[in-house]
């Protein structure tokens, strides 16, 4: 079992910057496939960005790519996503998810396949 706990949102400007922080706690933190999705107000949660378990494979939502980063430390049982040229539409709660999985297994977009979950961390762009 993991327990996921996001910090690092806020209120930043349109093209700001924003560098979400993940900890987790608990065993086997490099067991996990790790995602981050958010969820807007009246809309359902969507896949952002996921990671693999080594960090080597890294997949994201089209509308995100070249201005979002996600990364991982299993040392520090740590999952980043580096947000950059923020938008309006990025306004949202975003949420860590862990995904127990094999080696070598591929990053889920679906947020059904993440077992555990945090809280969540409030991002707001204003244009």
């Amino acid at each position: 079992q993991v327990q996921l706990v996001e910090s690092g949102g806020g209120l930043v400007q349109a093209g700001g910057s924003l560098r979400l922080s993940c900890a987790a706690s608990g065993r086997s933190f490099s067991s996990y496939v790790m995602g981050w999705f958010s969820q807007a107000p009246g809309k359902e949660r969507e896949f952002v960005a996921g990671i693999s378990r080594s960090g080597a494979t890294t997949q994201y939502t089209d509308s995100v790519k070249g201005r979002f980063t996600i990364s991982r430390d299993n040392a520090k049982n740590t999952v980043w996503l580096q947000m950059n040229s923020l938008k309006p539409e990025d306004t949202a709660v975003y949420y860590c998810a862990a995904d127990w999985q094999t080696m070598y297994a591929p990053v889920s977009t679906f947020d059904v396949d993440y077992d555990y979950w945090g809280q969540g961390t409030q991002v707001t762009v204003s244009s």
